[in-house]
């Protein structure tokens, strides 16, 4: 079984940066579907991003294109996501996921087998 440890969150200014990063333990991550999701306070969970199993496909939610990146390194098991110009909307839990389905590009969050326990990230105005 898969598990997938969020680390990097914290708090920065609207306009800032900060990289979450996303490392798994188990099985190799390279035959899965990694994605990135979010959830603030009050909403419910939404797709962030996603990368197909071999980093040949990747989706953004149309709310972060152009501002965050995501990025996969199957030789150490771990999947990054870059996040620049962040703005207080930005702020909430972020979560990566695992669907072992190697050939879909997952932007549902139940489309997703494995979850980590999330990671805060605050953007302040």
């Amino acid at each position: 079984q898969v598990r997938l440890v969020e680390s990097g969150g914290g708090l920065v200014q609207a306009g800032g940066s900060l990289r979450v990063s996303c490392a798994a333990s188990g099985p190799p991550l390279s035959p899965y579907c990694m994605g990135w999701f979010r959830q603030a306070p009050g909403k419910e969970r939404e797709f962030v991003a996603a990368i197909s199993w071999n980093g040949g496909r990747i989706y953004y939610a149309d709310s972060v294109k152009g501002r965050f990146t995501i990025s996969r390194d199957n030789a150490k098991n771990s999947v990054d996501l870059q996040m620049n110009s962040l703005k207080p909307e930005d702020t909430a839990v972020y979560y990566c996921a695992a669907d072992p389905n190697r050939l879909r590009v997952a932007l549902m969050e139940g489309e997703y087998d494995y979850w980590g326990q999330g990671t805060q990230v605050t953007v302040s105005s």
